[in-house]
């Protein structure tokens, strides 16, 4: 598994489960989903996000060009 497999794996599990939980449990649960997506925008417009430096300092190996893993 690849950094960038990861990223997007992650981030769409956080999505879909505070999407649940907002569903299920209280609708405050959405503001974690304006956070994933906020992140998700950051790291399109800088080219830089905090789970990939992590993922690759833990020596999870590069993916390809797509993702947010420079």
């Amino acid at each position: 598994m690849t950094v960038d497999r990861i990223v997007h794996i992650v981030a769409g599990t956080f999505i879909l489960a505070s999407l649940a939980l907002a569903k299920l449990h209280h609708p405050n649960w959405l503001w974690f989903t304006a956070f994933v997506g906020a992140n998700l925008l950051q790291s399109g417009l800088t080219n830089w996000c905090l789970m990939s430096s992590i993922l690759r300092k833990l020596g999870v190996p590069e993916g390809g060009a797509v993702g947010c893993s420079r």
